[in-house]
């Protein structure tokens, strides 16, 4: 009768040894899993375009305001774009905001800005379509963004595109 070429037998010392080693080796796998290579900032890079598209939606309420002095017939009309773009770029900041949360002591972080950078320079006033050009184009962007996103972001960045066609198509008109 042919004998087995290995023993399919093993003590109980052999499995616990294998046991062992298998949990020692799997708290290294996961303790080196937790372990980056980058530095602690890069949690603060920026979310996601939605810093670009606030800057965007202030420097299109800094453009209406400017436009004010130039067509002062269109004044509610601009004052009211001033005061959507401005609310749109408050709701990307929130937003921004909370994607990014608060570090473990509670306060926010202060190495990348969550809000956007300084507020737009004075600008000259620029034409009807100019201005028309600025919030078409930012509008587009809205709307694909809002078509690469998920949920609620994707629903803000909707509602801004909406809001700029609307403002293009009815109070500019």
């Amino acid at each position: 009768m042919p004998t087995p070429l290995t023993s399919a037998t093993h003590t109980r010392r052999s499995t616990f040894r294998i046991a062992g080693f298998a949990a020692v080796g799997a708290v290294a796998v996961s303790g080196l899993a937790g372990c980056s290579g980058g530095d602690d900032t890069a949690s603060l890079e920026p979310p996601d375009p939605l810093i670009a598209q606030a800057d965007r939606a202030r420097n299109d309420a800094a453009l209406a305001t400017a436009a004010v002095a130039a067509m002062p017939d269109r004044s509610g009309a601009l004052n009211l774009i001033t005061a959507e773009r401005t609310a749109h770029a408050d709701a990307l900041a929130a937003e921004i905001a909370r994607l990014v949360g608060v570090l473990e002591d509670g306060s926010a972080p202060t190495t990348r800005s969550l809000t956007t950078s300084a507020p737009p320079a004075p600008v000259a006033p620029p034409s009807l379509d100019e201005l028309r050009a600025r919030l078409t184009e930012s509008g587009r962007t809205a709307a694909a963004l809002a078509r690469s996103l998920s949920g609620y972001r994707a629903g803000l960045l909707g509602s801004i595109s909406a809001a700029c066609t609307t403002e293009v198509g009815v109070l500019l008109r």
